[in-house]
């Protein structure tokens, strides 16, 4: 495998795309790439926000499914892209001009997340996503042409893509009856095609230090979001109606909720992806890390308008609208720590047992009041986080 020097010189017309060493000591995100992820906050803004509308208008299950298309196409644009830089980051000029079309995809994108929700029109997020995936495809051809050794997984990469987005295309003339049977087949095509360039081209060299550390930025510009809309909720309910105790109480559990959730996360050591297999769970797992945290802070949000009475949202229904997507968040995590061997979960029961908490806190809301099951479900968190920081100590004295 041919590697690249350990840094990339930046600012270069041109430089020959070849596949970066995989063992590359100090390898961390460029500047390019943290500022690829601020167009992605916009897209997750989005995302969040018409969620929080489609809590507060108790629309759930229709303001759930459009979510979940949303950010998959949000969540798979950024993954495709990180784990390209990871293998070919060239930083010349035809490289930064091929993510500027990215990142002008990303917004387009984000300003059709709204038509979505309001009327299922996926016309401009398809729009955005499709010209997010053809300058991905650009970057593969070049990838393929400049990089003999990788020549037929790029071309793999190259291939499947390009069909999947004819057919994302295609799908606008779909029929209603058949919008979301299309929608789980090409998602499914889109998953697919990794695994397939991987097992049948020559797999590229994407570094897992590299990895592990751009979805540990994405995670924190996740939380992040949900501490904003959370904050700007909280600043809108104290400006209409002053600080009562429900918003002071709710205003609480969502900051525990999120320092505990954060804790999780980054406890323990740098995940180990060791294997093409172990990459693929930590990288597809973290589309339900991702939309998880991000929909916590619709759920505060929406928690926020129900103890200020705004909204057709019941208490128990706004309850549940934090309780799911934080057990959502820990279990997955606590399955993708384990996957990836980081030491973070002490034992997995404990994740479980702090999950149905969670849960079981979400539907009490009536009797305990929005703003008292919000405060129980940060304190549940943060004793399921200290539970497992013990088990692991302890496990660790013991060797």
């Amino acid at each position: 495998m041919s590697g690249q020097a350990d840094v990339a010189p930046t600012g270069l017309l041109r430089r020959v795309m070849r596949g970066r060493d995989p063992r590359e000591e100090h390898r961390a995100a460029t500047p390019l790439e943290l500022l690829f992820d601020l167009t992605f906050v916009v897209a997750v803004s989005q995302a969040a926000a018409q969620l929080h509308h489609a809590l507060a208008e108790d629309h759930v299950g229709s303001g759930l499914a459009a979510y979940a298309a949303v950010f998959f196409a949000i969540w798979w644009a950024w993954m495709n892209f990180t784990w390209f830089a990871s293998a070919y980051d060239t930083d010349d000029v035809p490289y930064r001009l091929l993510t500027l079309l990215q990142m002008a995809g990303v917004l387009v994108l984000a300003s059709g997340v709204p038509a979505v929700f309001e009327d299922g029109d996926f016309t401009l997020v398809v729009i955005g996503y499709v010209v997010m995936r053809l300058a991905m495809v650009t970057q593969w051809l070049r990838a393929a042409i400049e990089h003999p050794e990788g020549r037929s997984g790029a071309l793999h990469y190259a291939a499947g893509i390009t069909a999947v987005q004819i057919c994302w295309i295609a799908r606008l003339w779909t029929p209603d009856a058949w919008a979301w049977t299309t929608f789980l087949i090409l998602v499914a095509a889109e998953l697919a095609v990794p695994a397939w360039a991987e097992y049948r081209g020559h797999p590229t060299s994407w570094h897992p230090g590299h990895i592990a550390e751009r979805y540990s930025l994405f995670t924190i510009i996740v939380l992040g979001e949900v501490i904003l809309g959370s904050l700007a909720a909280v600043r809108s309910a104290v400006a209409d109606h002053g600080l009562s105790t429900p918003v002071l109480l709710i205003a609480i559990g969502g900051l525990l909720l999120v320092f505990a959730l954060w804790w999780i996360y980054f406890t323990g050591n740098e995940a180990r992806l060791t294997t093409l297999r172990t990459a693929l769970v930590w990288g597809y797992g973290h589309y339900v890390v991702f939309a998880a945290l991000a929909a916590i802070g619709a759920g505060l949000e929406a928690a926020l308008d129900a103890a200020e009475h705004h909204g057709h949202l019941s208490t128990r229904g706004a309850g549940l609208s934090v309780a799911v997507p934080v057990a959502i968040a820990l279990l997955m995590l606590g399955a993708l720590h384990r996957a990836t061997r980081t030491g973070a979960v002490g034992h997995a029961l404990l994740v479980l047992a702090g999950a149905l908490v969670v849960l079981a806190l979400g539907f009490s809301a009536p009797a305990l009041g929005i703003g008292g099951a919000i405060l129980g479900m940060g304190l549940a968190v943060a004793v399921t986080l200290a539970a497992n920081l013990f088990t692991v100590r302890h496990r660790a004295e013991r060797r």
